[in-house]
């Protein structure tokens, strides 16, 4: 069984709630270890944006200003480094997961619960679309 359905590959065996549902930050947000703000291009955002808001470029670009690069789809735990995984329905980005110390990935379900999962694509497969790209940065 399905925590959500519109996470269909999210089940029983591979999330555990880490916090309970809150307003004050959303996934980006969280993602970035921010949780004093709602990542959103028109309410706040770490960097300027012109166009196309919601497009992968412009959240990839957000996370390129905080020191990420994009490692492809490599999201193997390496020492020293912290990974995000960006995600998108085409070319519009939905959710952005982030890379623990212990290998494992936390993100945040909208405006609801935090989670631990196993993988990145244990949130994708539904409403979050696919896994775009994997980012990293120095610890």
């Amino acid at each position: 069984m399905t925590l959500h359905p519109g996470l269909p590959w999210l089940t029983a065996d591979n999330y555990r709630i880490t916090s309970p549902a809150t307003f004050d930050y959303n996934r980006i947000a969280f993602a970035a270890n921010d949780v004093e703000h709602w990542w959103e291009p028109d309410r706040f955002w770490p960097t300027a944006v012109e166009s196309d808001y919601y497009e992968l470029s412009v959240l990839t670009q957000a996370f390129a200003g905080l020191g990420y690069v994009d490692c492809g789809r490599d999201e193997g735990l390496e020492s020293g480094l912290e990974k995000i995984a960006l995600y998108s329905l085409g070319s519009i980005y939905t959710h952005a997961a982030r890379q623990l110390p212990s290998g494992k990935w936390t993100s945040k379900l909208g405006s609801w619960i935090d989670i631990e999962h196993n993988c990145p694509d244990d949130v994708a497969g539904g409403i979050y679309g696919e896994v775009a790209l994997i980012m990293k940065r120095p610890i």
